[in-house]
C-alpha cells in the first residue's frame, strides 16, 4: 500500500510545498475537465500543458458514455433493476465526475485556497491550525424513520419503510440530474466568479475478510461515492477512514481483474441532501386512498400535494438484490451516515459472501504489565512456562533473524527499533545501580538501563524502566509476552468500543498510602516477614515441586513483589489452615508488607523497621505512612461518581500497572472463524476447536472524546487534537481574541496537558485575522449549549508509532518459538459485549434502564436473546434510547437481521466463545461509570 496516495499517513497535506502541488494537481484536473480552474494560482503550467489539456477534453468528448468498469458494474444493475418500469430513460450515472485518485484532494477542495472558511446552509467549514473543522447542519444523527429499502431485490426487513421502485428511480433520477447548481459548486473554487460546478466520485476498496494464511486470502469489496461540489468533506473524512483506492478508470484497479482478493460485490453511494425538499407525489407515491396497510404505517403515501417525503427529514434509501450490486442514496451530509452505509455494504457484500462478518466492534489486545519495584529477576517475575519452554539466547537468533544484531557482550539491539534491546535469559536489572547484569562467555557483563528503552527477555517478556507520575520515586515495570485479544462485538453507542483500547492510566489517581496503628500494623506485618511459609502446601501439590524445592525467605533477593503478593493470595494449592490465617490479615496491612518488599535492601538485614515512620499529631501516631521521612504516594482507580458527583474510588495492588494495549478494532471489524486445525502461528494454550480472526476496516477512528471537555482529563485526545493534519467535526471555530482570552486565564490555562497549551499559545502570539484554531474543550455550540457528540479522526495508533505492534508480535513470536516470516496467528481470545444504562430523564423522554451489574456472564440462549434485543441507554451520540436492533446493527443491515444473527449464532457453536457483557453510563441510579 502505498501510505501516502492512499492514506496520507507519510508527509503533511498542509505543509507548504505540498499543498501547492496538490493545488497544480486539482488546477490541472478542473481544466482537462473543462472546468474554471481556481484563478488566484499561477496559470503559466496550465498555458504550457494546453494542447494536452485540449486533447484530454476531445478524448473525454468521444468517450462522454464510456464507464469505467466499477461504474458499468452498477449501471449495469440499475438498468437490470429498473427494466420492468419501462421508463422513458433510466437513471445513469455521471460520466464527468472529477474523480478523487489520492488522499488529500479532497481536502484540498473543500476550502477556497486563499480564504478559511467556507459557509453554506448545510456545512461550515474551517481551516484550523490542526487540520480542518467541518460542522455540518446536523450536529447528531437519528435513526427513527431513516432507512428506506427498495421493493424489487431481497425482501425489505420490517425495521426498514419499504420503497415502491418506482420512487427509487425518481429519487435517484433526481439525485443525479437535479442537484441544485449552488449544491454543485467546489467549495475551492467558490470565492471567485467563475465556479466550478461538478460532481465529484472517489473509489474505496474496504476489506471483508482478514487473511488467514493456507486458508483463505485477504478480500476487499468495491465501492464508488459520489457527491456534489458542496459535499466533498464527506468524501475527505470516508477516504482518512477507509483509504483512497486510486482511479478506477486505470486497469490495476478494476477489482474484476484479480478475483482471488475481490468478494464478487459492488457498492454505490450517491449523496443529495436535495432530496429532503422533494414531494410524495412527484416521486410516485400513490394517495392515501390507494395505499396499502403498510404504506399508510410507514408514510409512503399522500393526502396533500404539498407533502414531503420522508416528512422533509434526512433519509436513506438502498436498493439491493442477491447479484451483488448495492445502490443507495443519502438525503443527508452528516459523516456518521457515510461512514455506516460503508459499514452496511460491508456487512452485505460478508453476507452474500458467506463464511465473514461484518462485527459492529472494539477490540484490543492486552498485555497484563506488572510494577516490579527495584529488580527484575527472570526466575520469579515471569510465568513458570517461560522456563518450562528453555527460552534461551539463542532464541533471539532463531526467531527474530535479520532483525535481531547480536553484541559481542552478549545482548542484542533490534534493527528496526533501536530502543528495543534484547538481553540473556540469565539478566537481571537492578534499579539501585540502573544495570542490566548477566554472564557471557565466563565473564560477568552489565549495560546500563535507560528509560527510552525497552528490554526484552528470550521469552518475550518485556522489562521497562519509568518514573512514577505523582512522586520522585523511579520502578521497573514488566509486561507479559503474551497478549488477551478482547473483542467487544455487538456493543451500543456509547458502550466503550473505543475506550478498551485506552489505557485505564487516565482515570489513576495518587494519593497517601493510610495505615492503622502504627506499632501495632507493623508488629503484625514483623509477623508475616518472618513467616516459616514451608508448609503452606497440600501435601499432595508438594509431591509436584522438584527435589531440594525450599522456600524463599519473603525479603529475599530471589523472590519478587509479585511473587510476594501471590505468596499473600488464597490458592487451592495452599492447606486451608493457611488460607484461613491469610484471610485474617486487614488489607492495609498487606499492603504495607507489600511496600516494604518494594523498598527493602539486602544490607538493611533485620532492621527495616527503622526506613518507616509516621508524623506525630496532637501527640498522637498519624496515619499516613513515610519512607525515609518521604510521603509515600498510593495508586487509586476511579471507577466513578455518586449521585452528587464525587469520585467513588478503589485502592490498587501495589503491584498494578496498566496492561500494555494495541488497538485491535474501533467500531467496523470485518471476521472469519476458522478451524483451529487449519491455523498456522496459534498459541500452544489455545483449546477452542475454532478460532475467529479480526481485521480492523478502518485507517481512522471517528472519535468521540467525552472527557476531553474536562481540561487535561484525556490526554490522547488532547495530543491528537493538538496536532496538524487532522479532520474535526462539531467543535467550536476559535479566533485570536479567544486564544488570548484562555492563555490569560492562567489557572485554566495550565489545566490544559502540554500539547494543547503549546497550540493555544502560540495562536495567542501569532494567530492572525481571519484564522482560526480550535481547543479540545470547547465543543460547537448548538441551540445555545454545547454539543455532547464533539468528534475527530484519530489515525489508527499502529500507523503514528509502530512500537506498540512490533513489540507485541516480537513478544509472542519469541514465546511460541514462531521465526519471522512463518505466520502468527493471533485471534479473539475473549468475547465482551458493551451495554450502555441510564436512569430515568423523564424531561427527554427517556426511560430508566439498567440491564445487569457491571460485568456479567451469560449462557449462549440468553446470550442472543441480550443480542436480539441490543437494549441501549441513552447516548452522546444519538437522540434517543431503546434498542440498536439486532447486533447493535439493525438500521445498518442491508439484509434481515436473521442473516447477521445466524452467521454470529453460528461462530459461537464452533469457537466455544463465552460472552461477557458489561455496563456503561451508570449502575443502577445512583452510580455513573461513563465506560466501562
Amino acid at each position: 500500500m502505498d501510505k501516502i496516495r492512499t492514506l496520507g499517513i507519510i508527509g503533511s497535506g498542509d505543509a507548504p510545498v505540498e499543498r501547492e502541488r496538490i493545488i497544480r494537481y486539482i488546477n490541472l484536473k478542473l481544466a482537462s475537465l473543462g472546468l474554471p480552474v481556481q484563478d488566484t494560482q499561477d496559470s503559466s503550467e496550465l498555458e504550457i500543458a494546453r494542447d494536452l489539456i485540449e486533447n484530454y477534453k476531445e478524448k473525454n468528448r468521444l468517450l462522454s458514455t464510456y464507464l469505467c468498469p466499477v461504474d458499468q458494474r452498477i449501471q449495469n444493475f440499475l438498468d437490470r433493476y429498473l427494466d420492468d418500469l419501462n421508463l422513458d430513460s433510466k437513471p445513469e450515472l455521471p460520466t464527468d465526475s472529477l474523480v478523487l485518485d489520492r488522499y488529500g484532494l479532497a481536502r484540498e477542495l473543500s476550502l477556497p485556497p486563499e480564504k478559511n472558511e467556507f459557509i453554506t446552509d448545510i456545512i461550515s467549514s474551517y481551516r484550523v491550525k490542526q487540520g480542518v473543522l467541518n460542522n455540518p447542519k446536523n450536529d447528531r444523527r437519528t435513526t427513527k424513520g431513516s432507512f428506506h429499502v427498495a421493493e424489487g431485490g431481497l425482501p425489505v426487513p420490517f425495521d426498514k419503510k419499504s420503497v415502491p421502485k418506482q420512487t427509487f428511480a425518481a429519487l435517484l433520477s433526481k439525485a443525479i440530474n437535479d442537484a441544485p447548481a449552488d449544491l454543485k459548486v467546489l467549495p475551492f473554487t467558490s470565492e471567485q466568479d467563475e465556479k466550478a460546478r461538478v460532481f465529484l466520485s472517489l473509489l474505496l476498496r474496504p476489506v471483508v475478510v482478514p487473511e488467514v494464511e493456507g486458508f483463505t486470502p485477504r478480500k476487499t469489496m468495491e465501492i464508488r461515492f459520489f457527491a456534489p461540489g458542496n459535499l466533498v468533506s464527506n468524501l475527505d473524512f470516508v477516504e482518512s477512514i477507509f483509504g483512497n483506492a486510486g482511479d478506477p478508470y486505470l486497469p490495476e484497479h478494476d477489482a474484476a481483474l484479480d478475483p482471488e482478493h475481490w468478494t464478487g460485490h459492488t457498492g454505490c453511494v450517491i449523496l443529495a441532501p436535495h432530496l429532503i425538499e422533494t414531494t410524495k407525489k412527484e416521486v410516485g407515491l400513490p394517495h392515501i386512498s390507494e395505499a396499502t396497510d403498510r404504506q399508510k404505517a410507514e408514510g409512503m403515501c399522500w393526502e396533500s400535494e404539498e407533502e414531503l417525503y420522508n416528512d422533509g427529514s434526512p433519509f436513506k434509501l438502498t436498493a439491493r438484490d442477491e447479484s451483488g450490486v448495492i445502490v443507495t442514496l443519502i438525503a443527508d451530509n452528516y459523516f456518521g451516515y457515510s461512514k455506516k452505509e460503508v459499514k452496511t455494504q460491508i456487512g452485505y457484500s460478508a453476507n452474500l459472501l458467506g463464511l465473514a462478518e461484518e462485527e459492529h466492534a472494539g477490540g484490543a489486545l492486552a498485555f497484563p504489565s506488572f510494577n516490579l519495584g527495584a529488580q527484575f529477576l527472570p526466575d520469579t517475575n515471569m510465568h513458570f512456562l517461560h522456563l518450562e519452554k528453555d527460552h534461551s539466547f539463542d532464541n533471539f537468533k532463531a526467531v527474530l533473524g535479520e532483525d535481531f544484531v547480536e553484541q559481542k557482550e552478549g545482548y542484542g539491539i533490534d534493527r528496526n527499533f533501536s530502543n528495543i534491546i534484547y538481553i540473556p535469559e540469565d539478566a537481571r536489572i537492578d534499579l539501585e545501580t540502573q544495570k542490566a547484569h548477566w554472564t557471557h562467555e565466563g565473564k560477568k557483563r552489565s549495560l546500563r538501563v535507560l528509560p527510552d528503552n525497552i528490554y526484552v527477555h528470550p521469552s518475550g517478556y518485556k522489562v521497562r524502566m519509568e518514573k512514577h507520575p505523582a512522586s520522585p520515586a523511579w520502578r521497573l515495570v514488566g509486561t507479559v509476552a503474551e497478549g488477551t485479544f478482547c473483542h467487544k462485538p455487538c456493543t451500543v453507542s456509547g458502550g466503550g468500543k473505543s475506550e478498551i483500547s485506552k489505557s485505564i492510566s487516565d482515570a489513576m489517581t495518587y494519593g497517601s498510602v493510610f495505615i492503622g496503628d502504627f506499632k501495632t500494623d507493623m508488629d503484625k506485618a514483623e509477623e508475616i516477614i518472618n513467616y516459616n511459609y514451608g508448609e503452606r502446601f497440600k501435601p499432595e501439590y508438594r509431591k509436584t515441586l522438584k527435589p531440594g524445592h525450599t522456600t524463599r525467605p519473603l525479603l529475599s533477593e530471589e523472590r519478587s513483589l509479585g511473587s510476594v503478593i501471590k505468596l499473600l493470595s488464597p490458592s487451592s494449592n495452599n492447606t486451608d489452615e493457611f488460607n484461613q490465617w491469610l484471610a485474617t490479615i486487614p488489607l492495609r496491612v498487606k499492603a504495607l508488607v507489600f511496600v516494604v518488599k518494594r523498598f527493602y535492601q539486602p544490607e538493611w538485614g533485620k532492621n527495616w523497621r527503622d526506613k518507616f515512620s509516621v508524623d506525630i499529631i496532637n501527640s498522637e501516631p498519624g496515619h499516613v505512612l513515610k519512607f525515609e521521612n518521604r510521603e509515600l504516594v498510593g495508586s487509586y482507580l476511579k471507577v466513578g461518581t455518586d449521585k452528587n458527583g464525587s469520585w467513588v474510588t478503589n485502592k490498587l495492588r501495589l503491584d498494578f500497572m496498566p496492561a500494555v494495549k494495541v488497538q485491535m478494532e474501533d467500531d467496523i471489524s470485518a471476521s472469519i472463524v476458522v478451524p483451529s486445525r487449519e491455523v498456522q502461528g496459534l498459541s500452544e494454550t489455545n483449546t477452542y476447536p475454532s478460532i475467529k480472526i479480526v481485521e480492523n476496516c478502518e485507517n481512522r477512528f471517528f472519535q468521540r472524546p467525552d472527557d476531553a471537555i474536562h481540561r487535561g482529563l484525556d490526554k490522547q485526545a488532547e495530543a491528537d487534537l493538538a496536532s496538524r493534519g487532522n479532520f474535526i467535526c462539531n467543535f467550536e471555530p476559535l479566533n485570536k481574541e479567544n486564544a488570548v482570552d484562555l492563555y490569560e486565564k492562567t489557572a485554566g490555562y495550565y489545566a490544559y496537558t502540554e500539547p494543547m497549551r503549546k497550540v493555544i499559545k502560540k495562536f495567542a502570539q501569532k494567530g492572525k485575522e481571519g484564522e482560526y484554531f480550535i481547543s479540545s474543550s470547547h465543543p460547537r455550540i448548538v441551540d445555545g449549549v454545547p454539543t455532547k457528540n464533539q468528534r475527530y479522526l484519530q489515525l489508527r495508533p499502529d500507523h503514528v508509532d509502530g512500537t506498540s505492534k512490533y513489540l507485541g508480535e516480537v513478544g509472542m513470536r519469541l514465546f511460541r518459538k514462531i521465526p519471522a516470516g512463518s505466520p502468527l496467528s493471533v485471534p479473539v481470545n475473549a468475547i465482551l459485549a458493551g451495554r450502555r444504562n441510564n436512569p430515568a430523564d423523564h424531561k427527554a423522554g427517556i426511560r430508566p434502564l439498567a440491564v445487569y451489574g457491571p460485568i456479567h456472564f451469560q449462557e449462549l440462549p440468553e446470550l442472543f436473546m441480550d443480542f436480539i434485543c441490543s437494549l441501549t441507554g441513552k447516548s452522546p451520540s444519538t437522540t434517543g434510547a431503546g434498542s440498536e436492533g439486532a447486533l447493535t446493527k439493525a438500521p445498518f443491515n442491508a439484509l434481515t437481521a436473521t442473516t447477521d444473527l445466524n452467521n454470529a449464532l453460528l461462530s459461537f457453536i464452533l469457537t466455544g466463545y463465552n460472552g461477557f457483557t458489561s455496563a456503561a453510563g451508570y449502575i443502577g441510579t445512583d452510580y455513573k461509570v461513563d465506560h466501562d
